[in-house]
């Protein structure tokens, strides 16, 4: 470690004894001053007003979009232009997150045209090229993410997972614009647009400073202009939108009225038919109205009633607990956003188990790697059905196998893919002479079995939690939200306890959620905080109370190391723009950089960073070159961090100069 750095115990804390609220009782936590809050609010709307439109990125699992509004005309949300191709069966509001590089490793394409192009290669030449998709699961599985996270294309060639994010959001960039320029009739500069990338609520803080490094490398924004790229949650976007819903727009499953028109006596399937082909008709015009009012189903809500977003998308389910303020119609989040991979992924993964019991896992692997194209192609045929799948079906559904598989399928085993199904004893799947799986609808909702039952047993321990009790209304939104299966379930556990709203268009919900957030983002007022953080420093040894073995003497005087020192606790609340504040000296005078570890846990009272289950999660960087270092010996930097937002952000004053010190937050490169 070089003379200029110091680790965390180097940096002595003088938190302990500076701060007030300490001794009150209170963690430390004290809101920013009025006259603070009028500056801050002041800022915001100066920032604000540089920013001509809001754009809005749903980077999903299984597919992709982007909608967005003119601040002139926040009431008008615009859901981008048709996408080329799109597959029988499903609906191309949104395009497949896929993404190809050629062989040079280059940038080629996204969505359908990638997925085609890469398609119609002949099998010889596909090899070469690099396909990738489902590929942002990776962010939330992979525990220790780094910038140099590598992900694996189809066919086996590793990329760094920043580069391809990159292309991603390259992508959607140079199309929102594109299409921005035509409807101007001009050049649309990047600068007048404020970015908005929706992710998952669960996803810890590497994850989204990844995402946020993932556009930076886009030429969205800059770390110079942090704010013009607002990172969203998911069901929280989800929330904010669900809030305008009028009840021509939604699909109450509880409903004992007619809603939309239909009869309770319509069974669940056939009201959603309906409502399929409300949405269909209402497709071609791709500008929504959002009426700057609160929507029927909100009118019935008092203060203080809490609702739940279920937010089901391809690869993940998360759900958040809000509480509505009035009258202005603030949000807060009474419990942490949980979750986990229970996404309709799951779903394509039992099918593929499936296969493996029928077909054999060695085939499988094998055929994955030799015709990719093939097994691409395989599961958009599966996909189609899947979507087909409803409680009440009493038909079979036909799932076509491609030609290579059957072939490929002789060759490897020497026998016929018939003779496969008809030794495999699985019951439900039949062969059809024309070529096709005959899975029986039993066959299919026992796919869905495990990631449904998974989503509803999460559901049933967060409506267990003290703070979830009376909950009026569950939405349900996002992908997988157009299941019937999900539907079902959903509303057969939890229709006793709250109605069951789904929003029609639901895939778009989040879409449309963010470009509202992007618009006014401190309409959320309160959340809560998913971890417990805090540093590691050296506090004034306190005989009786400090464990032997932390004492340090240092130049004659106790101290005792490795002290946790909380900025906030697990699922505590925190308001916007509530901040926590800590003075840091640099051990040496002519210190130029102070490097504080931050350390996290999932439990809420926490002594030593040394405990069992407290990780180093990232630093906090002081740059102290370009400040006077001719300032009196002992300095103080002081150091303030808000975590009420959907992002950790920090803030450094050099109390003698009152200059501000550069600082940063790292989750990824520590």
């Amino acid at each position: 470690m070089s003379e200029t750095e110091s680790s965390a115990a180097d940096a002595v804390s003088t938190s302990a004894y500076s701060s007030p609220a300490k001794s009150l009782g209170d963690p430390g936590i004290t809101p920013l001053s009025p006259s603070h809050i009028v500056k801050d609010s002041d800022a915001d709307v100066a920032v604000e007003q540089l920013f001509l439109v809001v754009v809005a990125i749903d980077f999903g699992t299984t597919s992709s979009g982007y909608a967005y509004s003119f601040t002139k005309e926040p009431e008008c949300i615009h859901v981008m232009r048709r996408w080329e191709g799109g597959d029988p069966g499903v609906s191309n509001q949104k395009t497949p997150t896929t993404i190809l590089l050629t062989p040079e490793r280059k940038f080629h394409s996204f969505g359908y045209a990638a997925r085609d192009f890469y398609h119609d290669l002949d099998p010889n030449e596909s090899k070469h090229w690099l396909y990738f998709e489902k590929f942002k699961m990776k962010l939330h599985t992979t525990g220790n993410l780094t910038m140099e996270t590598d992900l694996t294309a189809a066919n086996g060639k590793k990329v760094k997972a920043l580069e391809i994010f990159a292309y991603a959001l390259q992508f959607f960039k140079e199309q929102a614009l594109k299409e921005l320029s035509d409807q101007a009739g001009s050049d649309f500069e990047n600068s007048e647009v404020r970015w908005v990338i929706t992710v998952p609520a669960i996803w810890k803080q590497p994850a989204k400073q990844f995402m946020r490094q993932a556009a930076y490398k886009a030429g969205m924004a800059t770390p110079e202009n942090p704010e013009q790229l607002i990172i969203a949650l998911e069901p929280e976007a989800a929330s904010i939108y669900c809030r305008k819903l009028r009840l021509h727009q939604m699909i109450d499953l509880s409903s004992r009225a007619p809603v939309n028109g239909y009869s309770p006596s319509d069974t669940v399937g056939t009201g959603f038919t309906q409502a399929k082909e409300h949405v269909r008709r209402n497709r071609q015009s791709r500008t929504f109205l959002v009426e700057n009012v609160i929507g029927e189903i909100w009118s019935e809500l008092e203060e203080g009633d809490r609702y739940i977003v279920v937010d089901s998308g391809g690869g993940t389910v998360d759900m958040t607990v809000h509480q509505i303020r009035l009258p202005e119609g603030h949000l807060k989040e009474l419990y942490k956003a949980t979750g986990g991979p229970y996404g309709s992924l799951g779903v394509d993964y039992e099918f593929e188990k499936l296969l493996c019991k029928i077909f054999g896992e060695d085939f499988i692997e094998q055929f994955k790697i030799k015709r990719p194209a093939a097994w691409v192609d395989l599961m958009i045929a599966f996909e189609s059905r899947k979507r087909a799948a409803a409680p009440d079906r009493t038909n079979p559904l036909n799932i076509t196998l491609p030609f290579s598989f059957i072939d490929y399928y002789k060759k490897f085993r020497g026998h016929s893919v018939e003779h496969a199904l008809r030794k495999s004893n699985v019951d439900f799947v039949k062969w059809s002479s024309q070529g096709m799986l005959r899975m029986s609808p039993d066959a299919m909702n026992a796919l869905f079995k495990p990631t449904i039952d998974q989503i509803v047993q999460h559901l049933s321990d967060v409506f267990d939690k003290p703070e979830v009790t009376n909950v009026k209304f569950l939405f349900l939104v996002g992908g997988f939200a157009e299941s019937p299966l999900l539907q079902q379930a959903v509303q057969s556990a939890f229709g006793s306890r709250c109605r069951v709203i789904i929003p029609q268009d639901v895939g778009l919900t989040i879409l449309k959620g963010a470009v509202l957030f992007g618009l006014d983002p401190a309409v959320i007022k309160v959340r809560r905080s998913p971890l417990t953080y805090g540093v590691g420093v050296l506090n004034r040894f306190v005989e009786g109370k400090h464990p032997p073995e932390k004492l340090l003497i240092k130049d004659g005087t106790r101290w005792c190391t490795d002290v946790f020192d909380k900025f906030i606790s697990a699922d505590q609340s925190v308001a916007l723009g509530e901040t926590v504040t800590r003075s840091y000296t640099p051990a040496k005078p002519s210190q130029l950089v102070i490097v504080i570890n931050i350390y996290s846990s999932e439990q809420d009272n926490v002594s030593f960073i040394t405990e069992s289950g407290v990780k180093k999660c990232g630093t906090l960087r002081l740059d102290l070159t370009g400040t006077d270092a001719s300032v009196p010996n002992r300095r103080e930097i002081k150091t303030v961090m808000q975590f009420g937002d959907t992002e950790i952000k920090a803030i450094a004053i050099d109390v003698a100069t009152s200059k501000s010190v550069k600082v940063g937050i790292d989750f990824l490169n520590y």
